[in-house]
This record gives C-alpha cells, structure tokens and sequence, in this order.
C-alpha cells in the first residue's frame, strides 16, 4: 500500500502531538530511552521542565510494566462510583420518588446531584415522567408546610422568643406608631374584614415595600417569619393572593384623602414641608394585553410603549414624593398641575410658592392660570428648529457668562441669554432664559414668570430638578414601582401610594440619623441599618427586639433608638424596646 509525504505528515502528528498526559509521558520516555534523546531535549520537546522530566524517568525505571494506554486506577475508581451512583438513582426511581426526592436522598447519603443530572440519567434510562402526585402519595417529608390563614385574632403575644430576618422594620415602627395608620385608613374608606383589617393589611404591603430587595412576589419565602408578621399585627403575612385581592378592593377616591391624612401625620412627627415642588410625569410599563392601556414615551427606554401614566410631586426641601396620582389619561395629563395646587391648599391651607418641571407637563393656558394663583414657576421650554435658528442669529456680544454656586457640575460657567418674550394664550411677559455651554450641543431654554430673580439662582434651582430624577430612580431600583410583571398583580395606584409612605419613612429614618445620610438613597438606608436580623422576646408588657452587633449600630445609639419606649396600638399596646448588642 502507497502512503504518501503529505499523508505521513498528517498521520504524523498523532504522535508527535500527544493527545493525554500518559501518551505525552511514553512519547517522552521513548524519544529519551529508544531515540537517544538527551533529557534536556526530550523534556523541551514535549512541554516538560528538565527537574519534572527527571522525576518521569525515575518512575518508570522504578515501574517499567507500567501500562501506558489503560485506564488508570483513579479512572477506574471514578468510573465505579458514578455506575454506582447511576444505579442508586434508578432504583430510587423505582420506589416512585420524583427527581427531587431523589435528590434529597442523595443528599442525605453524601452524594451530591443537580435536579437535571438526575433527569438526564432517567431519560438515558427511559424513564419517563410522573404523574402528578396528591400530598398524601407524597414520601415523608417531601410534603409542602402549610401557614396558618392570616387571622388578626389568632395573632399570638403570649411570652416567647423567636428569630427574624426582617428585625430592621421595627426601627420603622418610632415613626410609624405615633402616625395612628388604622384611624387613617378607616376613616379614608378603605376596605377590611373581620380577619384581616384594613390596618393590618396595609401594614403587610408597606413592610414588603419597606424591605426592598425582594418584589412582592417573593411573598410567600416569608410568610413564616413571625418578624413580619408581627410587624403587620397579624400571625401569618397574607398570601399573595389576598395581597392582590386587596388592591383591587380599594376605592381610587380613598387615595387622596389617605394622601392628606398620612401627610399631616408625618408632619406631626417633625417632617417638615417645604414651599417648593418639582413636578414630573413617569410612565410604569405595562406587559399585558389590555387594549385599555394607552401608549406613553419611555425615557429609560427610549421608545413609546403600553403603559400606566403616573405624576409625581416631589419635595424640593425634604426630597420625598408628597403627592402621586396613577390614574391619569393623556387627555388629563395637562391640568393635572392645577390638581396638585388645589390638592395642596387643600392639604396646607396655602398655595405651593414655586413649581420647577419641564415642557410636557402642562400648556401656557395652564402656566397663566398657575401664574394668576401667585405661583412662581420655572418651565423647561421645547428647542423647536425655528427657536434654535433664531439662538444661532443673536450676536455674541447679547451673551453673558455666569457662574452656578454651591454645585460639583463640570461645567459651571455656561452662557445665558436673558430675554423678555410673550407666548399665546399667556397674559403678560415670561422671561426666558437661554443656557449654553452645559455639556449639551443645543442650548437649555428656561421660561419663568420671575422676572427679577437673578439667572444664577433660577439655573441653579433649575437644576436642582434632578434631584426628582433621582427620586424616581430610587421608587423604581429600590421600592419596585416598576415590578408589574410581578406574580402579585398590585393595583398601579395602590403601588405608588405604598411609594409614597414608604419614601417618608426612609427620609424620617434618615433625618433620625443624620450624619451625613439626610441624602442618601434608600437602598444605601437600607443596607446599612434595615437588613438586619434579630432575636424578638415578647413578654406581659413589652416587646424586646434585639439586635446583633453591626458596625452601623452606634449611629442608632447616637440617635437616640435604644431610648424609644413606645405602646404600639395594633400589639396590644405593648412597649416596644429596641436594644442593640
């Protein structure tokens, strides 16, 4: 037979370029006892050090019947014990256990299996899948635990100890306490049962907005926690479908009377309102099939989609949302400013002084009206070809510089433009200011009705305005305003409302502390201080939560937290006691 050069060569490489560690060693071992290769060469032929290649020739002068080409002892042991694993799995099959069970007993054996191993070897096998089992076929303690139903009555304050994850909300319950949430709640109209009252259940949706960093539909991994369950005054947390329910139950004319209500509480607890608002509009995506639900712009996505219309007031002072309306359609969404002017003299007695959104939020008729109430404003006015062509025509000596204060922007010294114009279906003149070198390639056009304020003060409050940016970036990454998929189906306006008193609750706790976190986000709070375990002891008068020794806990000493002593109304009038370490 007939081999050629070209054939030798590919054919070639199959021993020159061994494949395994036991070829390389025989091609290596070869070259230096047959071919006569020095050690140096046939260790740097085949990748070895010269010391390593020394070790090889020992060994196999010590065995030289080695077998070079069968399984070594190592593979056979390992080939053992996965055929006797293998077997153990189908005869476990064979006594009907699922692939879970089967892996529970592995476990239990020491031997570690993934659920789609242990489905692969029975497929291999032909196994094929079981039928559905009730609990009562199930093996022993494969059986699902079944939680009580939520039942007020049934909540038990009879003196034990117990451990919680969830032992940050009590710190929440030093403002929460004196606010009297279930008068609220009544006297707003909201629905409760005899089992689980309006109280208890809000407090059950407000803790799992309260501990951020699991979705509502992550409720039933807690529902035995007697930590939250407590903390809603109730044995068991409701399940996620009563959760639902209960949404949908409410009333949308109970939402702002509860808005009014919890405002003045929170106020009686030492947070102050401010005079001026930043106003905003956020679309929450919708992923179902509702033909009802309009299409709105996005900006985090940069597109048009299903979604709910959501506005948000945000004070400027306190920097916490202090009133939402989620059931807005776009041909409702211009006036909904003059139903946050009537919706705050209503709430204070007084007008806002001073409003700060951008230009879709309303129309100049609407400015004039907000103008005539005594209401100062700074708008965000649209950059339309005509007015952008007119900029470019203004000589450069009608520019200004300025300087912004007290702000970290890179660009601090933009270019203004201060002008008088009149726009239609306005009374009187507006002032427009036109702001360049911000880092944007257009120039930032602001319209006011302050026409003596200076320029660096309205494009410094001006841009204070994204602090409500960040306002609502926190509702979506740490409170889950935007969680519609989830598996609980939360009513959008109930949603938003939770937002709102769970943002407050923040901003108290943080006020509280001080030290530098009366501006951080919640999910910084909320590492630092909230996700905390603790040991709850109930005894005849007191409720005892006891923390463990975080390196965050003198802050709350400082603060004055081991000091509280406060009945809570919905547990009895137990005093609650916080101790730390």
């Amino acid at each position: 037979m007939f081999i050629s050069k070209a054939d030798k060569l590919t054919f070639s490489s199959h021993f020159l370029v061994p494949k395994n560690a036991n070829q390389r060693q025989y091609e290596a071992l070869r070259a230096y006892f047959v071919e006569g290769h020095s050690s140096k060469d046939a260790a740097l032929r085949f990748g070895y050090s010269p010391g390593s290649f020394r070790g090889i020739v020992h060994r196999f002068r010590q065995d030289p019947d080695r077998d070079f080409f069968g399984p070594t002892p190592e593979a056979v042991e390992v080939q053992l014990q996965h055929d006797e694993r293998r077997q153990r799995i189908i005869t476990l099959r064979k006594h009907n256990l699922s692939i879970y069970d089967i892996r529970r007993s592995l476990q239990h054996e020491g031997i570690t299996r993934s659920a789609v191993a242990i489905n692969q070897i029975l497929r291999d096998e032909g196994f094929a899948r079981l039928p559905r089992r009730l609990d009562e076929e199930r093996p022993p303690g494969t059986k699902p635990i079944h939680a009580d139903s939520a039942n007020v009555e049934q909540l038990d304050l009879s003196p034990r100890s117990f451990h919680t994850k969830f032992g940050g909300l009590f710190l929440f319950l030093a403002d929460l306490a004196p606010c009297r949430l279930d008068t609220i709640l009544r006297r707003a109209g909201f629905p409760g049962s005899e089992m689980i009252p309006a109280g208890c259940a809000m407090r059950s949706l407000l803790a799992l907005k309260l501990f951020g960093n699991a979705r509502h539909s992550h409720v039933m991994s807690h529902v035995l926690d007697e930590g939250l369950a407590l903390f809603a005054g109730l044995n068991v947390i409701p399940k996620r479908s009563f959760l639902t329910e209960y949404s949908c139950r409410i009333d949308p004319t109970c939402y702002p009377l509860l808005m009014q209500a919890w405002l003045k509480a929170v106020r009686r607890g030492g947070l102050e309102h401010g005079s001026s608002f930043d106003l905003d509009f956020h679309t929450i995506p919708f992923h179902g099939e509702d033909a009802l639900v309009e299409k709105h712009s996005i900006s985090k996505r940069s597109r048009r989609q299903k979604g709910i219309f959501a506005f948000l007031a945000q004070d400027a002072k306190t920097r916490v949302f202090c009133y939402a309306n989620a059931d807005l359609r776009k041909d409702q969404q211009n006036d909904e400013v003059l139903r946050f002017i009537d919706f705050w003299k209503q709430h204070t007695g007084k007008r806002p002084d001073e409003l700060i959104f951008d230009s879709k939020l309303t129309t100049y008729a609407n400015l004039n009206r907000v103008h005539q109430e005594g209401i100062d404003f700074i708008a965000l006015r649209r950059r339309t070809p005509l007015l952008l062509q007119q900029i470019a025509q203004q000589p450069l000596s009608a520019w200004r510089r300025i300087e912004l204060e007290a702000t970290s922007r890179a660009y601090r010294t933009p270019r203004i433009l201060d002008q008088i114009i009149h726009l239609p279906n306005y009374d009187g003149p507006l002032r427009q200011l036109v702001v360049a070198d911000l880092g944007h390639e257009d120039p930032t056009l602001l319209i006011t009705n302050q026409l003596k304020r200076s320029p660096v003060q309205l494009v410094g409050r001006y841009a204070q305005r994204m602090l409500i940016e960040n306002g609502i970036e926190d509702g979506i990454d740490f409170f889950h305003m935007d969680a519609l998929s989830s598996s609980v189906a939360l009513k959008v306006n109930c949603d938003v409302q939770l937002t709102i008193m769970a943002s407050r609750l923040y901003r108290m706790l943080a006020n509280r502390i001080g030290d530098g976190y009366e501006t951080a986000k919640s999910q910084h709070l909320f590492r630092d201080f909230i996700d905390a375990t603790a040991v709850v002891t109930i005894d005849k008068q007191a409720i005892i939560v006891r923390f463990q020794k975080p390196a965050h806990n003198p802050l709350l000493l400082a603060a004055g937290y081991d000091g509280i002593d406060l009945r809570i109304p919905w547990l009895q009038n137990k005093r609650l006691q916080l101790v730390f370490g």
